[in-house]
């Protein structure tokens, strides 16, 4: 066992602390007292099994702590328009410096942001263009989608004496396209899916989701008096149609209550297609994608941009045009712009989009939706500001920076790293991939188990001392996956034809069925746009994107898997009463916290405090609820229990129920055996989310699976268990596909097809065919040179 800090140890020399951050009895989430001091201005690398209070240690508390104490050195008026942080739960931590998270969030569920808009460089290229651009158009807002193109004015009136005088007029107008109002795309609505025409409103004729009969949806047009709820609506007159159609906004009182109607598709519009898909509740979405059909905008070909801003050009590139281009080759563009008036602004925009191209994403664009982008290329676009910034003395936290790397490209990323604390900062980063916890100065390794069997320190020390440890992540940290000896024959073939999504270069790939395809090549060269663009989706095809999950605190495993039914269930019938009182969300809540669980106080200015609710303990139900037990357990015992009890629990005796056992059997497959039933989804890792969606998809009936980056998250003992289960899945008969990066999945697939060569437009071929030795023995490609070097140690 190497060296570890001993809590007991006398307290380091003044002049020490200084070049320490020091962490003692931290309790968030899973974390048991964990003491850990960590030196400053070197790389400090987290490890442990998924779930094992990485996150929490790193995130939930030191990042946390950083930036509550900064928002507390803001007024408190300030504050007031700042969200509430509360202390995280450890008893010392001091020696911090200022906390700059870099993570995995998505970006950008606004349909309008783009890598451009995310950045400075869009702001960047708008001034660029407002200087240098012909025909001059005006302001860099000229330039803007974002911006509206409807000319605003208006005007002071100066009076003198008895007469009256225009003093000033203004004019204000952006770049926004007017038809798509920069979006770059236009919707067609089918009035068939909003509503019934054969019926009236009384009879329910609204078929959208939220404006069934008796709500306020639905009574703001039946009560608004400007239609007939008994009519059917195929009977209303054009002016009647016209009012619940395309009514302009207005201001009305509904049973008493101000409420502003306006037209069924303006309303529908601003509620739902406004905001990006992957946004929405599934049963929304489902709706949305039933009832609307986006096209190209005719008027701006998809560019967002009003006509005026497109004609304006420097050199024959115009602002859209700009934006099209892949980043690397935008870089070079800018290079040969050579104009002194604006050579401060040249030099700026190079460098940002040279630290596009450094980091990996030269084959980005600037038009690219920001909600597009993979949790791995969201980061890296994060990292591109602080890459130049003069700051030092900071402390950086990454969150898996490696995510959807290829090996390839992981020792760019540990350059940069690297970069960032040569320049005098802290960096902490949470990683899996043992390249980038090779060229860590500190390594701290959580565990040893994950959920409660996790939280406790088990190493502190060197790389090599935590070789020789003895940890789970010690032990792992050589593995190396053979090639198998034989492959599976394919039962047949899922023929892609010409296949031109993104960059794909009219692609013709036969997929094998029956066996487990591994799909590879660098960042940007075409993996995903072949899999999820070309495999017709629907029946028979279950698709595992990386897509989050999205829930409140009061969504948890039960809940999201469907559990929670059959529990329910279960217990209602055991105790003849019904379902609904074993719901925290609906009848059997506690009516103290609502079935929260706790009291949030708001202390106005001062951070908020949430605390157990003593009605229920914490255990959100109603205590007559509770009264109720199916094998002696009540629902909140229940929801306590980890998925492996549940699993002993729900398999036999009075308890025994089979529709919850079948789903708790496939959370055990994917690893989750150790999460508790009712812990919120908000405290669960990237990793353990994943798992959960991919426990739930196992569900659908399917042929074909199709998996992106199955290893996202997950610890190197935990990608064995992994491969256990694609293997389980074929041999089921299933066609297992996956897009993934990890060498031991490549080494253990039956078929290998690696795009490439590079990324961008300098991908989107296929370069390589076959099974894994084969590609192994050719070495042609970086995957292959990659994969041969890891095979063999």
């Amino acid at each position: 066992m190497a060296k570890r800090t001993d809590p007991q140890a006398p307290a380091p020399h003044a002049a020490d602390r200084h070049d320490l951050i020091r962490v003692h009895g931290a309790r968030e989430n899973n974390l048991k007292d964990v003491d850990v001091e960590l030196p400053k201005r070197r790389l400090t690398v987290f490890t442990g099994v998924s779930g094992s209070g990485k996150s929490s240690l790193v995130f939930d508390t030191i990042a946390a702590e950083s930036q509550r104490l900064i928002n507390e050195t803001y007024s408190a008026f300030v504050q007031g328009f700042m969200p509430t942080l509360a202390r995280p739960e450890v008893d010392v931590l001091d020696g911090l410096t200022t906390v700059i998270t870099v993570d995995q969030q998505r970006m950008g569920a606004d349909p309008r942001s783009t890598v451009g808009t995310a950045t400075d460089a869009n702001a960047m290229l708008r001034i660029l263009f407002s200087r240098l651009g012909t025909p001059h158009i005006g302001p860099p807002s000229a330039y803007a989608f974002n911006v509206p193109s409807v000319r605003a004015s208006g005007a002071i009136t100066v009076e003198r004496g008895n007469k009256k005088a225009v003093k000033a007029t203004f004019h204000r107008t952006g770049g926004m396209c007017p038809r798509c109002e920069g979006r770059g795309a236009v919707s067609d609505i089918d009035l068939g899916q909003l509503y019934d025409e054969t019926a009236s409103l009384a009879e329910g004729a609204l078929t959208i989701p939220g404006y069934t009969a008796g709500g306020w949806n639905y009574r703001l047009y039946a009560e608004s008096g400007l239609v007939d709820p008994d009519k059917p609506i195929r009977k209303y007159t054009k002016k009647e149609l016209h009012a619940f159609l395309h009514h302009e906004p207005t201001r009305m009182k509904i049973a008493g209550i101000n409420m502003t109607y306006e037209g069924l598709l303006p309303r529908i519009q601003k509620s739902m297609l406004a905001k990006d898909k992957e946004a929405m509740q599934p049963h929304i979405r489902a709706f949305v994608e039933r009832a609307v059909t986006f096209t190209t905008c005719p008027d701006c070909d998809g560019t967002r941009l009003s006509e005026g801003a497109r004609a304006s050009k420097i050199k024959r590139i115009s602002i859209a045009d700009a934006c099209a281009m892949e980043i690397r080759d935008l870089a070079v563009w800018v290079r040969r712009l050579k104009e002194p008036s604006v050579a401060p602004l040249l030099a700026k925009l190079q460098h940002t989009l040279e630290s596009f191209v450094e980091i990996g994403l030269g084959y980005l664009s600037l038009d690219r939706p920001a909600g597009t982008l993979s949790g791995g290329e969201a980061q890296r676009v994060k990292m591109i500001r602080h890459l130049g910034s003069p700051l030092t003395d900071t402390t950086y936290v990454f969150d898996e920076p490696t995510t959807g790397l290829h090996p390839h490209d992981i020792q760019r990323m540990n350059d940069l790293l690297l970069r960032l604390r040569d320049k005098g900062n802290t960096v902490l980063v949470v990683e899996h991939k043992p390249e980038t916890i090779a060229i860590a100065d500190h390594v701290v390794d959580l565990g040893p188990g994950a959920g409660s069997d996790g939280g406790s320190l088990c190493f502190e020390g060197t790389v090599e001392e935590l070789r020789a440890s003895g940890t789970v992540t010690g032990r792992h940290f050589d593995d190396r996956a053979g090639l198998k000896e034989t492959v599976r024959e394919p039962t047949g073939v899922l023929e892609v034809r010409g296949a031109t999504a993104h960059n794909l270069k009219d692609v013709d790939v036969d997929l094998p069925l029956g066996v487990l395809t591994v799909v590879t090549g660098v960042a940007g060269s075409g993996k995903s746009s072949l899999v999820h663009g070309s495999i017709p989706a629907g029946e028979g095809v279950v698709s595992v994107d990386q897509s989050p999950i999205r829930g409140s605190r009061r969504s948890n495993p039960a809940t999201y898997t469907g559990l929670l039914d059959p529990i329910r269930k279960a217990f209602a019938k055991a105790n003849g009463v019904k379902p609904a009182l074993f719901s925290a969300n609906s009848e059997g809540a506690c009516p103290t916290c609502n079935g929260a669980g706790v009291i949030y106080t708001d202390l106005a200015m001062m951070a908020g405090v949430a605390t157990t609710c003593e009605d229920c303990d914490g255990k959100r139900f109603d205590a007559s609820v509770l009264e109720y037990h199916l094998a002696g357990r009540d629902i909140s015992e229940v929801l306590a229990m980890s998925v492996a009890e549940a699993e002993e629990f729900f398999g036999d005796g009075a308890a025994r129920t089979p529709a919850a056992h079948r789903i708790l059997d496939r959370l055990a497959d994917v690893g989750l055996g150790y999460l508790k039933l009712g812990q919120p989804l908000t405290t669960l890792s990237g990793g353990e989310r994943q798992r959960l969606k991919l426990a739930v998809h196992m569900a659908e009936k399917g042929g074909v699976y199709v998996l992106d980056e199955p290893t996202a998250g997950l610890h190197l003992a935990d990608v064995e268990q992994l491969l256990g289960l694609l293997d389980r899945l074929v041999d089921a008969g299933k066609s297992v596909i996956v897009v993934e990066h990890h060498q031991a999945v490549m080494a253990h697939a039956d078929w290998i097809i690696d795009l490439g060569p590079g990324a961008g437009h300098d991908g989107g071929t296929i370069v390589f065919e076959g099974t894994p030795e084969e590609l192994v023995a050719a070495r042609a490609t970086l995957t292959g040179e990659h994969l041969a070097a890891y095979v063999r140690g």
